[in-house]
């Protein structure tokens, strides 16, 4: 085992193999709070990658309702009793969530998926990674519990009432839309699983593949990926995943003009819950500063965008911004510490804030700077004490090539019909 730096734990860590980076790392942020479950990710995906024979059961994106959904079945509850029986003393995080890249949420100790030997699967060596293979049953169903609230403990179909949101509080009764794809890890559990070296991660922009021509489906790598990720696909006798529609990503699709442009699942949101992009990073895979990259902004400035269970050691590249009406004590579990920090300022957010997430599902191409022109201030109110000014700024995205993308304001303009076309479509 080697040892590598793990900047989402503050520290560092054993992995399999040595310490590497990519040029560029591809990433994303989805923002839980406008997700709304149409599945048309799920279906953008489905329909353009597995929708032949062997490929039923493939959703390489989808969207589950938590607390209990989940595709495969309960994949996170398991993976997290199976860390809880690795860490009899638990996992606790060390220190606050602080400005520093290299330790931006304090240092996690206890063992993670790569540093529990005792209950593990086998991959290229013993004793590489904990996980666990589902079982047939777990593939079936991908949207088992859609909908489903938890009801206060010891009064099931007691749902109470909420609670005022406006005051900090949360629903006593809740439930959120947790949008899924490949996080394409900064230390996969699927590569570092794989006894063929069938998986890689490209040296450009870290996306994490598979070569169909090595794999001999030996399904090590959908028992070691905690997210479930890698699928098997009987007809072949290979796995597969999310691609991140690379050929997009790398500026090589005829409608992406050159530059990098969003995955099918991204393109295709119509609630304007995704943001994807490349971020910089050094030889440690720390993110390097990027000020007016959205991405960076939202991870490591505004720091509203928090990683999907950071504790299973993988480094993933899928962030996500909390729900503000759910339980903080269950969305520090799935997210980290920095949970509550994250949803008071997405709760009342700052001038930059606010315009930047108007950047959200503008373009199908990837924004690479924004700049903000200032506007007239248009609203003041106060939120749980506190003074919220709103500001008709204009943000402005810039794509690879430095070349103007889109430019649009916070407060959306109001068009009204004409009379005479009131009633028209």
């Amino acid at each position: 085992m080697s040892s590598v730096y793990n900047w989402q734990l503050g520290r560092a860590m054993r992995y399999p193999f040595e310490q590497a980076a990519p040029k560029e790392q591809f990433a994303f942020v989805i923002n839980i709070n406008r997700c709304i479950g149409c599945q048309t990710c799920t279906m953008a995906c489905k329909s353009t990658w597995t929708f032949s024979r062997g490929q039923e059961h493939m959703w390489w994106t989808n969207v589950e309702t938590k607390p209990y959904g989940g595709y495969p079945h309960h994949w996170d509850v398991r993976i997290l009793e199976l860390l809880h029986q690795a860490n009899p003393a638990g996992m606790t995080w060390q220190g606050k969530p602080n400005g520093d890249p290299r330790q931006p949420y304090g240092a996690l100790s206890g063992r993670n998926i790569f540093e529990a030997p005792d209950q593990v699967a086998r991959g290229a060596q013993p004793n590489q990674v904990l996980g666990y293979l589902p079982s047939e049953e777990e593939w079936t169903s991908p949207n088992m519990h859609e909908d489903v609230p938890p009801a206060p403990a010891g009064k099931p179909m007691d749902f109470g009432g909420g609670e005022d949101l406006a005051r900090g509080g949360g629903h006593k009764t809740w439930f959120f839309y947790l949008a899924r794809l490949c996080n394409h890890c900064s230390y996969p559990a699927c590569l570092a699983a794989c006894p063929r070296t069938a998986i890689y991660k490209r040296p450009e922009d870290g996306i994490v593949l598979i070569d169909q021509k090595e794999c001999r489906g030996y399904r090590k790598c959908v028992e070691a990926c905690p997210y479930k990720k890698s699928m098997y696909r009987g007809t072949t006798r290979t796995s597969e995943k999310c691609i991140a529609c690379y050929p997009r990503v790398e500026g090589s699709d005829p409608e992406s003009d050159g530059v990098p442009m969003e995955t099918r699942c991204m393109a295709a949101c119509i609630g304007q819950v995704r943001m994807q992009g490349l971020v910089k990073v050094d030889k440690d895979n720390v993110w390097t500063e990027d000020r007016y990259n959205p991405l960076y902004y939202l991870v490591h400035v505004a720091k509203v965008a928090l990683p999907l269970y950071p504790q299973f050691g993988t480094e993933p590249n899928g962030y996500y911004i909390p729900p503000r009406w759910v339980n903080v004590k269950y969305l520090e579990q799935m997210f980290g510490p920095g949970v509550s920090q994250a949803v008071e300022r997405y709760r009342t957010p700052d001038r930059e804030l606010l315009a930047v997430l108007q950047l959200f599902r503008r373009s199908n191409r990837i924004i690479a700077r924004y700049e903000i022109k200032e506007g007239p201030k248009v609203y003041e109110t106060t939120v749980n004490g506190k003074k919220f000014e709103m500001y008709n700024d204009t943000i402005i995205a810039f794509d690879r090539k430095n070349r103007e993308m889109f430019r649009t304001q916070v407060e959306e303009p109001l068009h009204v019909r004409p009379p005479a076309h009131q009633n028209s479509i």
